[in-house]
């Protein structure tokens, strides 16, 4: 049953595809910068962020994806970074590559209000070995497509950031550019994979509930032509600034647990792990999916954080 299901999996996603979705976290609130360029610069200090996401874990083949995340301003306006995004399934048969080149420019509106316009450039490398789609009885599954090796496709995004101390909402499309795959209309198999604008928005606020208590509700809305919309909501406790504990939900898809530690003044480890609520998670070879994530930020004595950032 587990064979049978990747093979599915693979072969409709291939197969008759109008739409698909960015890579998904239910860790969204600190790996912002992945979905919205104008992210880039707002912590104020040279920061790494690293994810890592293994989806429906025991299904052999299951989706698999890594983020790292590089930012920093380079003036009181102006940020820079890069982020690269991998995404694969079915132990290396789809695999998919983004190099993300990130500018965003900050127009202050207070003391503490900033609004911030970024924009990206992108450099989209696809890799798919049908080779590797073989029944399990080692004869060969051919479906008649050459394989693909490293595509390269281009790409550019752009969103908006508003964020005070306590509050932030931003709006963002990652892609414009439409990129189909497998179009080839000399085949008689008709295959067609498309890429299509996703639209973000991703949403916070930082409440004090008691002197050592922080409550962090968020919230991002995902939505693309052809797919249903997706909505996680999150609910994170903070105790004294270091701690942090809370669930989410993934509208009629997943509910989730996080936990997150801030090691010191630079480095924070978060962990999540989500149990979806469709058919798929009720099958005993679905144990759920993990992430987890690393932030190291560059702090120096003279240019730290005055006032902790909790996004």
């Amino acid at each position: 049953m587990k064979k049978f299901l990747l093979t599915f999996l693979l072969v409709a996603s291939f197969s008759g595809v109008v739409a698909q979705q960015d890579a998904q976290y239910t860790q969204y609130m600190y790996n912002t910068m992945a979905v919205n360029p104008a992210y880039a610069g707002s912590r104020g200090v040279f920061s790494i962020a690293g994810l890592h996401r293994s989806q429906w874990i025991g299904l052999d083949g299951a989706p698999k994806t890594q983020t790292l995340n590089f930012h920093t301003p380079v003036s009181e306006r102006v940020g820079i970074g890069l982020s690269i995004v991998n995404d694969e399934i079915g132990n290396g048969t789809n695999q998919e590559t983004y190099f993300d080149g990130v500018f965003s420019y900050t127009i202050p509106l207070s003391r503490t209000a900033k609004l911030s316009f970024g924009v990206k450039a992108s450099a989209h490398l696809l890799n798919v070995d049908f080779n590797k789609l073989a029944n399990y009885n080692n004869e060969a599954s051919s479906i008649g497509l050459s394989n693909i090796d490293r595509k390269f496709s281009p790409n550019f995004g752009a969103g908006v950031y508003y964020h005070t101390d306590d509050f932030y909402l931003g709006l963002s499309v990652p892609n414009f550019l439409k990129t189909r795959h497998f179009d080839d209309s000399s085949s008689s198999t008709s295959f067609l994979a498309e890429e299509r604008m996703n639209f973000y928005l991703i949403t916070g606020y930082v409440f004090d509930i008691h002197p050592r208590w922080k409550f962090k509700p968020a919230a991002l809305l995902k939505a693309v032509s052809g797919a249903p919309l997706q909505a996680d909501i999150s609910a994170n406790f903070l105790y004294n600034d270091k701690f942090t504990l809370g669930a989410a939900y993934r509208w009629d898809a997943a509910v989730s647990a996080l936990f997150g530690f801030q090691l010191s003044d630079q480095f924070m480890v978060g962990l999540a792990y989500d149990r979806e609520v469709t058919e798929l998670g009720g099958t005993r070879f679905n144990d759920g999916s993990f992430e987890i994530m690393l932030r190291y930020e560059f702090l120096t004595r003279y240019k730290r954080v005055l006032t902790p950032r909790f996004f």
